[in-house]
Parts: structure tokens; C-alpha cells; sequence
């Protein structure tokens, strides 16, 4: 869903820009892409590298311009939980028996087009972590968006019973937990949870491999509530306007149509995956790997994933 946010798209090409001041030559030319190109939809949560800028070869002072950019696209918590997510990889990468240093941080920056016209894209994407933004004349989108956290608790060390994504989890679960018998059959739709979110890192998400849950409407005042905070929570990951669009967008298209479901086991340590499927959005949650202890957590906008839509309407209006 597009926003129209003109204070913010511009806060974000004067971020980029003040990114692209930082850098050297070789290193703006790893930063930029077309608009046009066929990677603008391509995007992984797994490890590994990608084309783009490596958030852990900058300089002290260009780390920090591209951390700013990074920070346009979220909301002050989500921007907290971003580089959250950044530094847990380290963590990660040190239980596993490896010895990186700080800072080396394998998360990679992207800037589609040219800030300066109003019609460009930008993205930040590593291990667990997906941000997402298109914008055009003043409007943007920020999906997909992808939060991830491996371990979901850290379990020895110095950082022992760390726990980056919280909410996610606790907020589905105090769901769960207030459905009376014949909602959990409703909504629980298997008792084994899926490997992974059933969407992947696909370019468009297929809504219809969504377990059918328990509706909105089904649910009493309260668990409708529950339901709202948990939806409001993902939104909330981005910027203020835009999780506002998002769930303007979502009662316009009638809550009562939004549906939770629940696979796998219900108590905690136990593999589980939920998802919150609506006419206009979708979010997946799954945390079965590594013995429950590894978090996937995505929104999916299907209606203006990428913002192929607000680019559509840019060009067609002609002011591009």
C-alpha cells in the first residue's frame, strides 16, 4: 500500500545522498542500480552475499550514513530492532566457533535509480534482515519486509537469554492462548509447522498456500484486539505513515476477512509457525529450525509489493 509521505521520501534522498558523499568511486558504483533492473525483486533472508555496498567494509563515518538510510525506512522501534538483527549475526557467527571482528557486518546496501528525479528504490538486505522502499513523487511502499533472529534466545555467553524478536512471538502466542476449544481447531490447521514461511523469498507472494484459520469475526471483542496489536505490530516495524496506510488499507477492506492460523506445537521450545492472512496483506511467522530457536518473520503487501503499482501510476501519469 503507498503512502504519501513527501517529508519522509525526502528525508530518504538526503540520506542516500549524504551515503553517496561518503563513498569513493568503486564504491558508488557497487551502491547503484537501475530502477529498471531485473534484481530490484530479487532478495534472499538466507546467508550469503549480495550485489550492492557490504555495511562491514565501510569507514566509521560511512557506516553511519548508511545506518541513517537504514533508519529512514523504519520506525524508531523497527530501526532499533534492524540493527538489532545486525549485530545478533555477529553473535550468531561467534557461537557457531567463528571469530569475526566488530563491525564486520555481511549486510548489503542498494540504491535503484536516482534519488534526485523522486523516483528510485533503495534496499538493505542481509541474513535476517530485508528493508525494502520504493518511492515515487512523494509516496513510497516498504515491502517486503523481512525480520529474522537466529538464535531466537541466545542460549550461553555473554549475551545468554537475548531475545531480539519478542513481540512476534508473544503477541500470537496471548492470541492462542485466549481461544476457547472450538476456536483452536478452527485455528490451529496442522499439527506440524512448515520448515520455513511458506512464501520463501519469492518475488510475488502466493497467498493461496495460507492455511484458512480462524476469521476476525469469529473471534470475541478482546481476541480481536489481541489479533489488531499483533497485526499493528508489524506494521509498526516502518515508518509512522506507512503503517498507518497499511492498516487504513486493512479496514477498508474489511477486518472481519483477516484470518490467524497456527501450525505445530502450541508451547514454547515446541516448532510452530503462525500466519495472518487479510484481502491486503499478509504476514508469516516460523520458528522451527535449530530446535525452535530460529526465527523467520515476514509482511507481504499483495496489493503493492515492491511498489509496482505507485510506479505504474508515476509513469502513467506523466510526471515522470
Amino acid at each position: 500500500m503507498a503512502t504519501t509521505s513527501p517529508q519522509l521520501t525526502s528525508r530518504m534522498a538526503d540520506a542516500a545522498a549524504g551515503l553517496v558523499d561518503s563513498l569513493g568511486p568503486e564504491q558508488r558504483e557497487a551502491l547503484a542500480a537501475d530502477l529498471g533492473d531485473p534484481a530490484f525483486r530479487e532478495w534472499s533472508y538466507l546467508p550469503g552475499p549480495r550485489a550492492g555496498l557490504v555495511l562491514g567494509e565501510l569507514t566509521g563515518t560511512q557506516r553511519d550514513a548508511a545506518l541513517t538510510l537504514l533508519d529512514t525506512g523504519c520506525s524508531a522501534v523497527g530501526a532499533r530492532t534492524a540493527r538489532a538483527v545486525i549485530e545478533l549475526d555477529l553473535i550468531r557467527r561467534q557461537l557457531g566457533g567463528g571469530d569475526p571482528r566488530p563491525g564486520d557486518d555481511r549486510f548489503w546496501f542498494r540504491v535503484f535509480g536516482d534519488p534526485s528525479t523522486g523516483v528510485w528504490a533503495w534496499r538493505v538486505n542481509g541474513h535476517h534482515l530485508a528493508v525494502h522502499v520504493t518511492v515515487a513523487g512523494g509516496e513510497l511502499t516498504v515491502t517486503p519486509s523481512f525480520f529474522g533472529s537466529e538464535p531466537a534466545r541466545v542460549p550461553t555467553g555473554p549475551h545468554e537469554g537475548l531475545r531480539v524478536l519478542t513481540a512476534e512471538e508473544d503477541l500470537a502466542r496471548e492470541l492462542l492462548a485466549s481461544l476457547d476449544e472450538p476456536q483452536r481447531r478452527e485455528a490451529i490447521t496442522s499439527a506440524t509447522a512448515p520448515a520455513d514461511v511458506l512464501t520463501r523469498h519469492d518475488p510475488v507472494a502466493d497467498p493461496t498456500r495460507i492455511g484458512a484459520g480462524i476469521s476476525h469475526g469469529d473471534l470475541a471483542p478482546a481476541q480481536q484486539e489481541r489479533l489488531h496489536r499483533l497485526v499493528r505490530h508489524y506494521f509498526d516495524r516502518t515508518p509512522e505513515d506507512a503503517a498507518a496506510a497499511a492498516w487504513a488499507a486493512a479496514d477498508r477492506a474489511g477486518l472481519d476477512a483477516i484470518r490467524f492460523a497456527w501450525a505445530g506445537g502450541t508451547s514454547p521450545g515446541e516448532g510452530h509457525y503462525y500466519s495472518v492472512l487479510g484481502p491486503t496483506f499478509l504476514l508469516e511467522y516460523d520458528n522451527t529450525q535449530d530446535g525452535a530457536n530460529h526465527i523467520h518473520s515476514v509482511w507481504r503487501d499483495l496489493t503493492d509489493d515492491w511498489g509496482g503499482d505507485l510506479l505504474a501510476r508515476h509513469y502513467a501519469s506523466g510526471r515522470h
